[in-house]
């Protein structure tokens, strides 16, 4: 028997459950890697102080979206609240996408071990029922109905552990991304202020 044939087995030993279960698992593993993939395009990681500085300072050098961002947010700037105004806009088109990916991701993950409850209760019903017919097959009924529950709470648990990581290192990597864009703010305002604009 391979891996497939195991998995396979296993997968239809757990019943109707593992069907929803595996669209959650599905759907968790594809958010988040969607979620991971474009925080890790965003080059802001990689950015020395001294190339953001020169950035700031001469604005057509920026390179890539921080770049973009930086050109964006001094373009015809002539007092300090506009680029308040401009970088409240930049936070409101950037980080939403995030935020909303992130809560559909923790809902996700918070399903997966509840259907691996149903899953269990379901196994339990189908043990009690075999319990209360009894007959010749009973040890069968009840094994099958057991083997239900467990394998669907250890589906639900497998499926939900790693994506309970991978929302974490979303949310750092969002609240790194967060925390840029307000340091680059910052740089903003002091070059600014350095010119003698208020």
């Amino acid at each position: 028997m391979n891996v497939l044939q195991f998995i396979w087995a296993e997968w239809e030993k757990g019943g109707l459950v593992m069907v929803p279960l595996t669209l959650v698992s599905i759907l968790i593993y594809s958010v988040a890697v969607n979620l991971l993939f474009r925080l890790s395009r965003n080059r802001f990681r990689h950015l020395q102080d001294e190339t953001l500085t020169k950035w700031v300072a001469v604005p057509d050098q920026g390179e890539g979206e921080v770049g973009q961002i930086i050109q964006y947010t001094q373009e015809g700037v002539t007092e300090l609240k506009q680029i308040y105004s401009k970088f409240s806009e930049v936070f409101a088109a950037r980080l939403p996408f995030y935020e909303r990916g992130l809560v559909f991701l923790n809902t996700l993950v918070a399903i997966a071990p509840l259907l691996g409850l149903l899953g269990t209760v379901m196994g339990m019903l189908m043990t009690f029922k075999g319990l209360s017919v009894g007959g010749g097959r009973l040890v069968d009924v009840v094994a099958s109905g057991i083997s239900e529950a467990l394998i669907t709470t250890e589906m639900g648990l497998l499926i939900a552990v790693p994506g309970y990581f991978m929302a974490y290192a979303i949310k750092r990597r969002k609240d790194e991304y967060e925390a840029f864009l307000v340091r680059l703010e910052s740089l903003t305002l002091q070059q600014f202020k350095r010119k003698g604009i208020v």
